[in-house]
């Protein structure tokens, strides 16, 4: 396949699914791998179609395949962690987003993304440092703090739970007001 019929395959794949027409698409995707199996941009389009459909474990395969055809991408691989993960993959998830993070250790949706694996097989320890590197990255972002307080809770940590609802309170007052309702975790009010 030419570059400019790679091009034209491209944009009849985004055509197909600004119209909805998700089948089509993934044939059109298939006629793209066929040509061409290692073509990064067909194997990342399908897994998305495949997820949008239902089929995870498809996604997942698709995934897998472009990891493999271009292991130097953090997003591929933060993909695969993500998808993993929300399937009950935990080692697979944690691998994947661990290998995310070696290639780029700034980015943050993998630092939470392996928190939440670590939190699911009870690996405290790990979470808390994970979760620590991502409220580092993303400072003004909830889900990390929210997080992290949740495993101060599980950890029978309320104290260091509680800090994190005062830190909270400054910036995101719903989600500490949350944590104070879930945890018990009343604080006084400044």
């Amino acid at each position: 396949m030419s570059s400019i019929e790679h091009l034209f395959a491209r944009w009849q794949v985004r055509a197909l699914l600004v119209f909805g027409l998700r089948q089509r698409a993934l044939l059109r995707l298939d006629d793209m791998l066929s040509a061409n199996e290692t073509d990064v941009y067909a194997w990342a389009t399908r897994a998305h179609v495949l997820a949008e459909l239902g089929d995870k474990a498809g996604a997942l395969q698709a995934l897998q395949r472009q990891v493999a055809v271009q292991p130097g991408a953090a997003a591929g691989w933060f993909n695969l962690g993500y998808l993993s993960e929300e399937m009950g993959e935990l080692a697979q998830a944690e691998t994947a987003f661990r290998r995310a993070l070696e290639i780029d250790p700034k980015l943050d949706r993998a630092w939470y993304g392996l928190a939440l694996s670590l939190i699911r097989q009870r690996r405290f320890d790990e979470a808390i440092a994970a979760l620590r590197k991502n409220t580092e990255l993303q400072p003004m972002s909830p889900y990390g703090w929210y997080q992290l307080a949740r495993v101060h809770v599980d950890r029978e940590e309320p104290e260091e739970a509680a800090k994190i609802i005062r830190h909270l309170r400054g910036f995101e007052p719903k989600v500490a007001a949350q944590l104070e309702r879930e945890t018990g975790l009343v604080q006084p009010q400044a």
